[in-house]
């Protein structure tokens, strides 16, 4: 048998990182494509299916190994949400060639990265949002990340949206006055309410960047602002509801004390804590309990590779291992 290899995936959806280790834990090659979830393809499946299979066709192809040498595979997916999707995608994977795999929604890859043993719950709060758990006994569920029908209202996009609206509000309806009103048409480079609605039009069919939004809604909320502390104080206990019964639908103990990864750049980047104090707060009331926080500093792709090794050896991935694929693969995302 020649050299055996392990493919970790993470599949945003905006871009997909390829990763290609070798059993011993050392990184062969790493390549970055387009996003390649079924939902941003005019074909679904069958385009992701197309675009999965270029790039790992090239990485592999490019150090002249076969499929056949990858003994298994973890790929985290934006967009899978729902078992039919993941009945979907295992069977992409399934023909592309690899025989021992798992698939699941990216959040995973989070809590895999988060700490050594690959338990506990992981909150995503970036752009959008999601809340994954896995148990000690190796129970996955996913509460969340399918939009406004399960209302798990957070994330950037969601913030920006209801500030905005707000605003609007207070500019033409019976919204309460507030000091954001300046800072968010400055941002939108309007003074007159007027151009108001078509700046923000404007701006959503260019790409609205939510993290100027974002920063305003925290700043102003840690200032004391209402219409900030109310954006703020939702978003909070929308997450924590996701997870306390992320916790709740799994088999954690009630003396247990449960690990809650936060990730995502709304948990990570904000340089005031008053979202994340009021979210433990909510946590809190939902349910007694020892909890262990921690906001993820490295690259959540690190999981897929920690994954997939842990498929290949049958065995949770630590110690010296662990430090070193941890060691390279944030050298790639330097």
């Amino acid at each position: 048998m020649g050299k055996q290899y392990v493919i970790g995936v993470d599949g945003g959806n905006t871009k997909t990182d390829y990763f290609l280790f070798d059993i011993k834990g050392k990184l062969v090659s790493h390549l970055r494509g387009a996003t390649c979830s079924h939902e941003k393809m005019v074909d679904s499946y069958e385009g992701t299916y197309r675009e999965m299979k270029r790039c790992l066709d090239y990485l592999l192809s490019d150090k002249g190994i076969e499929i056949e040498d990858i003994v298994s595979g973890a790929f985290g997916l934006a967009g899978l949400d729902i078992p039919s999707q993941k009945e979907y995608l295992e069977a992409v994977i399934n023909r592309i060639g690899l025989k021992k795999f798992v698939v699941d929604n990216d959040g995973y890859l989070g809590l895999k990265v988060g700490n050594e043993s690959g338990r506990g719950i992981c909150s995503i709060n970036g752009t959008g949002t999601v809340t994954v758990g896995i148990d000690s006994k190796g129970h996955r569920l996913q509460v969340g990340g399918v939009g406004y029908l399960s209302g798990d209202d957070a994330g950037g996009a969601f913030i920006t949206r209801l500030l905005l609206r707000d605003i609007y509000s207070i500019l033409y309806r019976c919204g309460e006055a507030s000091n954001l009103v300046g800072p968010v048409m400055e941002l939108l480079g309007v003074r007159d309410k007027l151009l108001y609605i078509e700046a923000v039009t404007q701006q959503y069919s260019k790409g609205l960047n939510h993290t100027p939004f974002v920063t305003l809604v925290l700043e102003y909320a840690q200032r004391g602002d209402q219409l900030a502390n109310h954006i703020i104080d939702r978003v909070a206990s929308s997450l924590a509801e996701s997870t306390v019964g992320c916790i709740n639908n799994l088999q954690f103990e009630q003396d247990e004390v449960v690990d809650i990864i936060l990730a995502g750049s709304v948990w990570v980047k904000p340089t005031t804590p008053i979202l994340i104090e009021r979210y433990k707060a909510y946590v809190k009331i939902l349910r007694e309990g020892r909890y262990n926080y921690s906001v993820l500093q490295v690259p959540p792709g690190i999981g897929a590779v920690l994954w997939a090794l842990e498929l290949a050896y049958n065995q949770e991935i630590g110690g010296t291992l662990r430090k070193q694929i941890i060691e390279e693969m944030e050298a790639i995302y330097r």
